[in-house]
């Protein structure tokens, strides 16, 4: 499952060249930079509510409202009929496909998003692909730089494999959901049509139509009254 087609809808995307020769999905992440240069036609065909700062390396679709207080630093490229709300935040080297919700005080870096994407509430996402209609919840991170040193590794066929990558957050695949304050350590990858549960801490492969939870007890005690 980690060819581009077996995580992506290809044609839910109008970049669907920057996976090309691509074996492993991840082998996009250090080429965003180099297509965007590549295929950027500035212009800005949205329409502002507020004041926002978008920087000149940038294109905007039509129909996409950019709401007050958004910085869009460039380069990048966002589709047509976008929601990019208050406060959010893109840093450099970010594609965003159609329909897409870019919410309140999200970060967005080296990232990819397919059409129907939602990053809607305090999520941070580098250098991560987000599949179509791919939905992370309230506080969800996709943390892209591990604690100890050196690239990140998948196990491929059973055995480690160097991605060359020292940054690698997180593949989501189409329709997958992550639940609220969930956090996908390094390298993750998630197959279609997964749900990752609220405050999750997930790391490496999760296959297709799975569900991953905690089964931590809750302690259940009795309110007992206060002494004055």
């Amino acid at each position: 499952m980690f060819k581009p087609e077996d995580l992506f809808d290809l044609s839910q995307t109008e970049h669907a060249d920057l996976f090309k020769d691509c074996t492993y999905a991840w082998e996009a992440l250090p080429k965003i930079k180099a297509y965007i240069a590549s295929n950027l036609k500035p212009g800005l065909k949205n329409r502002c509510v507020g004041d926002a700062y978008i920087g000149e390396d940038v294109f905007i679709g039509e129909g996409t409202v950019v709401e007050d207080g958004v910085m869009i630093k460039g380069p990048a490229i966002i589709g047509r009929n976008c929601q990019i709300r208050h406060n959010a935040y893109f840093r450099d080297n970010v594609i965003v496909g159609d329909n897409c919700v870019v919410g309140n005080s999200c970060e967005l870096k080296n990232s990819m998003l397919f059409n129907g994407a939602q990053v809607p509430h305090f999520n941070y996402v580098g250098d991560s692909i987000l599949g179509h209609k791919v939905h992370l919840g309230a506080g969800v991170v996709l943390s892209n730089v591990k604690s100890t040193k050196g690239n990140i590794l998948m196990l491929v066929d059973g055995k480690p494999h160097d991605t060359g990558l020292r940054k690698f957050g997180a593949l989501i695949g189409d329709f997958a959901e992550i639940g609220c304050n969930a956090v996908l350590n390094p390298g993750s990858i998630v197959g279609r049509n997964s749900i990752i549960y609220p405050n999750v801490s997930w790391r490496e492969v999760l296959p297709d139509n799975m569900i991953a939870k905690n089964k931590s007890p809750v302690d259940v005690v009795v309110l007992r009254p206060r002494e004055d």
